[in-house]
């Protein structure tokens, strides 16, 4: 059924994201669409056009045969009650961001997945964008050498949105580039985090992020719904080079700074450099070139690689759990008045839910 041929996929929900993926899908040689499914099924025929079957049903979606896999681009609170059903129809399943609306949740859907040899992949678009691959490929090149800091900013005005609050809706994704570039994923050892709701919208509409790591490296993230001015900017520094990403400038959106900050002369023992003489580097900067690909186009590419090698995709269950166990740490923080929150478990390979 996975092999040789196109794969049949269906779109289950025909808001915001889901013409983008019907789209891709429709395009792509590795899968042909063959069906919308939404509550508004006004809404699924002008997602679907001809030769695309439309329902408002997810039964009938997951009882044909011709359809390999779905592709979830609901709520985040609807997508372990969609992905449950699918996964015991024997459907593979793509989600859209986040993976869903608890770690519990995405845990099931994961062990699911898992239990079944199923691909369950988490949409994380950015993760298939030219610029992070060329990021990840230089840090695992060793070009920026060992990470010292990551400062991330994904600010603008709007939209607020009316089930979640800034940290669930922006930072995911952040958090999901982090854990793709990243050696060993996202791992922090916490989280200690901060908002502000100064519309009084009854969740925060503006956030701060910190995510300190073991090898004592920090990731810092800002999230704003108010900004009046939209940036999309990451700064990634290493013992070697600083790279600067500008997801909104397109004709360089890397740069590549040989600069920074040297210690030398150290008098003391250990891990003691206080008396350590202090020099900067300053070196060239180059802008890598980068391919022009559209990210979802990639990611259905993998979507269906993953399907017929029968292997984890990039952007698999797992890495969406990583994410959910920092939003649901950053939550708590936010709660607890930014006090620092360990980020808590992941499944291990048996299906079990274990502390990390």
């Amino acid at each position: 059924m996975t092999t040789g041929k196109e794969l049949g996929v269906a779109v289950i929900g025909a808001g915001y994201w889901g013409p983008n993926l019907a789209r891709n899908f429709r395009s792509s040689d590795d899968w042909e669409l063959r069906a919308i499914c939404d509550l508004d099924l006004d809404r699924a025929r002008r997602v679907a056009g001809e030769h695309v079957a439309v329902t408002t049903a997810l039964d009938e979606v997951l009882a044909r045969d011709d359809i390999d896999a779905i592709a979830i681009a609901t709520p985040a609170r609807t997508h372990q009650a969609v992905a449950l059903p699918a996964l015991e129809a024997g459907k593979h399943v793509l989600v859209e961001k986040p993976l869903a609306d608890s770690f519990a949740h995405g845990a099931q859907m994961v062990r699911s997945a898992r239990e079944r040899d199923l691909v369950l992949m988490a949409d994380h678009t950015y993760c298939y964008t030219p610029a992070v691959l060329k990021i990840r490929e230089l840090i695992a090149a060793g070009s920026l050498g060992d990470i010292l800091f990551i400062d991330s900013v994904r600010i603008n005005l709007g939209l607020i949105q009316p089930d979640v609050d800034v940290f669930w809706d922006l930072a995911p994704h952040d958090l999901s580039i982090l854990d793709f570039i990243l050696p060993g994923g996202l791992r922090p050892t916490g989280v200690a985090a901060h908002g502000a709701d100064p519309l009084h919208a009854g969740r925060p509409c503006v956030g701060y992020l910190t995510l300190p790591f073991g090898d004592g490296a920090l990731a810092h993230i800002h999230v704003n719904w108010l900004s009046p001015t939209k940036i999309r900017q990451m700064v990634i520094g290493g013992t070697r080079r600083t790279l600067v990403w500008d997801d909104l400038n397109p004709q360089q959106p890397l740069s590549v700074y040989d600069r920074g900050v040297d210690l030398a002369g150290q008098s003391t023992g250990g891990t003691d450099r206080s008396d350590a003489t202090i020099s900067y580097r300053l070196g060239d900067t180059w802008a890598p070139a980068l391919p022009h690909r559209e990210a979802l186009g990639q990611m259905v590419t993998e979507f269906a690689s993953s399907i017929r090698e029968g292997r984890a995709s990039r952007t698999d269950g797992e890495s969406g759990l990583r994410v959910l166990s920092v939003l649901e740490a950053t939550a708590a923080s936010v709660r607890a008045d930014g006090a620092f929150s360990q980020v808590e478990r992941e499944p291990d390979l048996r299906g079990k839910v274990s502390a990390a």
